[in-house]
């Protein structure tokens, strides 16, 4: 019998004004030596996490380990685990945006797909509502101003990230939606594992 420990070192979330949940994923248990060939004891699986499912598949009930990458629709690449460690996440959870866990719905282990987010179901609609200007003088920890730069104001729940639009005499613009709100997106995903909670 070969102890084995499964466990993505990872922690993930969505960028945004609302905080995401991280996701985690620890688990250890014993198998017999006879499923795992040569398997030192206490060796780590990390890719390959050894529990297969037995035809479960992405949805409600289920905990999932898969890789991901986040595209624009020009194919550029905003956000990929691909390369490092997978994202780990229950069905449900928040941890991920509704959109793109609707997207893998029904998914079984070693599965692939591509699928087209809309931004309503990503990142949102871009709101004027936050789009504000500001006066300079509340910037003057922050130094010279530039359209581009990206600054983080204390809120109730946290830091909140702006990008200046546009910088006058007296005044900024700001703008505090998701960098990627208005935008269609392209989720590509591989499910590598999908267990019982």
């Amino acid at each position: 019998r070969h102890r084995f420990c499964a466990f993505p070192l990872f922690e993930f979330r969505f960028p945004g004004i609302q905080s995401r949940g991280y996701m985690h994923y620890v688990r250890c248990g014993w198998m017999d030596s006879a499923y795992v060939p040569g398997l030192l004891e206490g060796a780590h699986v990390v890719n390959d996490l050894i529990v297969h499912s037995s035809g479960l598949v992405v949805g409600p009930g289920a905990r999932t380990c898969m890789h991901f990458s986040i595209l624009l629709v020009d194919g550029s690449e905003v956000d990929s685990t691909r390369g490092a460690e997978p994202a780990v996440f229950t069905f449900g959870d928040g941890s991920l945006l509704p959109g793109f866990e609707n997207a893998m719905k029904g998914l079984r282990e070693g599965e692939s797909g591509q699928f087209e987010i809309a931004a309503k179901d990503g990142f949102g609609e871009c709101n004027d509502v936050n789009i504000q200007e500001l006066p300079i003088a509340s910037f003057v920890s922050v130094g010279k101003l530039e359209p581009g730069l990206v600054v983080s104001f204390g809120s109730p729940d946290g830091e909140l990230p702006g990008i200046i639009k546009a910088v006058g005499e007296n005044k900024a613009i700001v703008d505090f939606n998701h960098p990627l709100a208005g935008r269609m997106l392209i989720f590509d995903v591989t499910i590598l594992n999908v267990w019982p909670v």
